[in-house]
């Protein structure tokens, strides 16, 4: 793996590029929360295929797809991060945290559980949390049966971060959102009173919700138990995709009553626990949340005015 380029801030979020044999390009991420040091949260997000086969509506990864990672190939992402900051291997981080998620939906990888397993050995890290965010997507039900037993045996008592990527409540706005055959509402609520065990975190259910996607908390409460499941609701990111989509975002990352909107209300009258997870607004211009991927960004002749405002510059380690 070679480091070709970066972009970001160190006190933030960074966004490096990486090429692997055969010239395929992947991104991966590390980030702050800015009212935290360093020590105290640590978050690496890495990726899972050379692209995605997907094609979800409002993110810019899945333009392409070249293909999964190896899992050294996954390992090479984290441990690029980890000696850029901790050389010896010791991560002393009270929360660190390792989501696959920057690009491609990782129930289409294996070689994701492969790395799961190694992590726990491969570096001094009590604070290690992994996370995965899933579409759901039909007939994985091998990755799925093999992610349950790898979290009961590695990452019990809330060392696990499991979330169901949902969008919308309206089975046709599902589709058109993540455009492959997925779990129903009940499967995905089945595999979820398996995975979730006393000690655990909740399971999320994730909304980056669009303006135009339905969200009818009373149908999630036919399914899914809010003691075993919470909601977290993103701000739907400035991507090339959601614009050609004609996709708007229900929140306004830069309002201040984004607590109080009327579907967060309804959805604790439910009982569901809600995360209105707004992040900052800098990310977007970085190019390093959700859905975003700065590689579609150089290739697009219109630019989006509020994502992706910083330059790449070639890497050249760390000063």
């Amino acid at each position: 793996m070679k480091i070709v380029a970066t972009a970001g801030t160190d006190d933030m979020a960074q966004v490096y590029i990486a090429e692997f044999t055969g010239g395929k390009r992947a991104e991966f991420c590390e980030s702050l929360q800015p009212s935290l040091p360093r020590r105290k949260k640590w978050v690496l997000i890495v990726s899972t295929l050379f692209g995605c086969p997907v094609g979800c509506l409002m993110c810019d990864a899945g333009q392409t797809y070249e293909g999964r990672l190896s899992a050294e190939q996954i390992l090479a992402q984290v441990d690029f991060l980890v000696r850029e900051r901790y050389p010896d291997g010791v991560i002393d981080v009270e929360k660190f945290k390792i989501q696959f998620a920057r690009m491609g939906e990782p129930a289409f990888n294996p070689a994701v559980l492969d790395v799961l397993e190694a992590l726990r050995n491969r570096y001094r890290a009590p604070g290690l949390i992994a996370s995965l965010s899933t579409i759901a997507p039909a007939g994985m039900a091998p990755f799925f049966e093999r992610l349950l037993e790898i979290k009961k045996s590695h990452y019990a008592a809330g060392a696990f971060q499991f979330q169901f990527s949902v969008h919308s409540t309206d089975t046709v706005w599902r589709d058109r959102l993540a455009p492959v055959r997925k779990w129903s509402f009940p499967e995905m609520a089945a595999y979820g009173e398996r995975f979730f065990e006393a000690g655990d975190r909740k399971i999320t259910l994730n909304f980056a919700l669009a303006r135009e996607a339905p969200v009818t908390p009373s149908i999630l409460a036919r399914f899914f138990d809010p003691g075993k499941f919470l909601i977290k609701i993103t701000p739907l990111n400035p991507t090339y995709k959601a614009r050609e989509a004609g996709l708007s975002s229900y929140l306004d990352p830069c309002a201040e009553e984004t607590e109080n909107s009327l579907v967060v209300k309804e959805l604790r009258r439910e009982g569901y626990d809600v995360i209105v997870s707004i992040g900052e607004v800098e990310e977007n211009r970085i190019g390093s949340n959700c859905g975003q991927y700065v590689l579609e960004h150089l290739r697009s002749p219109r630019p989006i005015p509020d994502g992706y405002t910083y330059g790449l510059t070639p890497y050249g380690g760390r000063p």
